[in-house]
């Protein structure tokens, strides 16, 4: 069906999203111009204000509204633990278990050689920097059970075990296909208690 240009700009907007379909689009697009005005520009205002303010932490990659994120900032993490993940949603569900102190590092990505994604292609290089540059003893492999998470996992356990690093990964706690954002927390502590060393 066709529709005003307006609301076909909008639908397509909405289904550009992750997981939004034509028809969740055409239903948020409908929903959204039947808000109020008011209601519409906060909505707008919010978006552009998350685009606009928010960067990545210099220091680990997480999101931050300033140079460095709050986690890197506070003096009372555990400086010698690293805990490896593939983006910012996976710090805050770690974070939501409220039994790991260490630091994190967020890689934006995974290793996928069937897509063409090599080592150069995530936050790797800057992991490797912030190891020479502090006493590091042990880095936490947490990224997803799935064939790039594992490929992963075993690049950056190749690369830091010759630096004399202990490096472990999460324990099978974690359905394999899962994304860590959507475990519950039982599940993630134990994962992070049952962590094996690769």
């Amino acid at each position: 069906m066709l529709y005003p240009t307006p609301i076909a700009k909008l639908i397509e907007s909405y289904s550009k999203l992750p997981g939004i379909g034509i028809k969740t689009a055409t239903r948020l697009a409908f929903y959204t111009i039947g808000m109020e005005e008011d209601v519409v520009n906060e909505f707008a205002k919010n978006l552009l204000a998350a685009k606009r303010d928010l960067a990545y932490c210099q220091i680990c990659g997480n999101l931050a509204e300033e140079e460095t994120c709050a986690i890197c900032q506070d003096q009372t993490r555990d400086v010698s633990t690293i805990l490896v993940v593939e983006d910012s949603r996976d710090v805050s569900a770690m974070e939501n278990i409220q039994e790991y102190h260490g630091l994190y590092h967020v890689l934006h990505g995974l290793i996928s050689p069937m897509n063409g994604v090599g080592p150069d292609d995530i936050n790797l290089k800057s992991l490797l920097t912030r190891l020479m540059e502090n006493e590091v003893t042990e880095v936490i492999i947490a990224t997803n059970a799935t064939a790039d998470g594992e490929a992963t996992s075993m690049y950056i356990s190749r690369v830091l075990k010759p630096a004399g690093i202990k490096v472990t990964r999460l324990a099978r706690g974690l359905a394999v296909g899962s994304d860590i954002e959507y475990a519950d927390e039982v599940t993630l502590l134990r994962a992070i208690e049952n962590r094996t060393e690769l």
